[in-house]
């Protein structure tokens, strides 16, 4: 006989009244996955992405999360149908409450099945909460109407979108960073890392370069290191608290480096195709280069890594529908 596979329910209601008609709520609906939502809580959370505008048959989701736009009713309601979680919906309605207010609620109604019973009590269900909440907290503002207590999040969530949030990913040098052609001379190490921008994410590459001005703790303690080791090597430490000087730059691309006894570099933020990506490029002098940086290659992918991260992330809640309003 084989095993009975435990199966568990989730049904999980989030509603809110606001005072603004329903016509009003349902256009914000209609928005909805679109390049101007004023909904999701993006890009703080994954956004919402279809292949196609809203419509019956639009595929996607958020995150991991896939789903299909089962019904629609323009202006009233919207149902995905869940690939995951056993075929479950989420579905988001607006529901007139007389001439002036009306009621938004989203409903989940999704099995859980194999490792979800877990993952939902521990962890899914507190972001799944928190992103209604906030989601909630946006129609209210773009309605009109006022929040008169804004959804907080736990540290218990605060902690899960920390440990989750998406990590610079490698990439080939690209090919439209041309103002780094040619600097340094001779190229004895080059990396290059990308992270994707939201569309409401700033676009100007000295944004991003004032951004990685503020360094996480660990990278602090790790720069700290540094100037005791190069202090070791009869390397000046000098280490301008402004960055590197910027060298050149355009409209998507800015060139910042130095050039030393010891190695030349040079560091490229491009802005582009619908991402950021920083590219590093060293050109070693002498033996006391090549000791100096023997070492800083171990520690540079998690430098950088860690920079980019802490600033797209801390950008990212700033980009929010409700952070843009307030």
């Amino acid at each position: 006989m084989r095993p009975i596979r435990k199966i568990r329910t989730v049904h999980n209601v989030h509603e809110r009244s606001i005072a603004a008609p329903a016509a009003t709520v349902g256009a914000l609906l209609d928005r909805l996955a679109g390049e101007d939502d004023p909904l999701w809580p993006a890009p703080a959370w994954p956004a919402m992405r279809l292949d196609r505008p809203l419509a019956v048959g639009a595929t996607g989701g958020h995150g991991p999360i896939r789903y299909a736009v089962e019904e629609y009713e323009p202006g009233r309601r919207v149902r995905f149908r869940f690939e995951q979680l056993g075929g479950g919906y989420h579905e988001l309605t607006v529901i007139p409450q007389g001439a002036d207010r009306c009621l938004l609620r989203h409903v989940l109604d999704a099995a859980t099945p194999g490792w979800e019973l877990i993952t939902w009590p521990l962890a899914v269900r507190w972001m799944h909460d928190a992103v209604l909440e906030e989601l909630l907290d946006n129609a209210q503002r773009a309605a009109g109407d006022v929040v008169t207590r804004p959804a907080r999040r736990s540290p218990w969530v605060r902690l899960l979108h920390r440990m989750l949030w998406p990590r610079p990913r490698a990439v080939d040098p690209p090919a439209a960073a041309e103002l780094l052609r040619g600097a340094p001379g001779r190229v004895d190490f080059i990396d290059a890392w990308r992270v994707e921008l939201h569309p409401f994410m700033p676009r100007d590459p000295e944004y991003w370069r004032r951004e990685f001005l503020r360094p996480p703790p660990v990278v602090r303690g790790l720069m700290a290191l540094r100037q005791v080791f190069v202090g070791l090597l009869g390397i000046d430490r000098h280490s301008p608290r402004d960055g590197f000087p910027v060298l050149a730059r355009n409209e998507h691309e800015l060139l910042a480096g130095t050039d030393a006894e010891h190695l030349n570099f040079r560091i490229s933020l491009l802005v582009a195709e619908g991402g950021m990506t920083l590219t590093t490029v060293t050109e070693l002098h002498n033996r006391r280069g090549r000791l100096y940086f023997a070492v800083v290659r171990r520690f540079h992918p998690f430098v950088v890594r860690a920079m980019m991260r802490r600033a797209h992330r801390a950008t990212a809640l700033r980009s929010t529908p409700a952070a843009r309003v307030g």
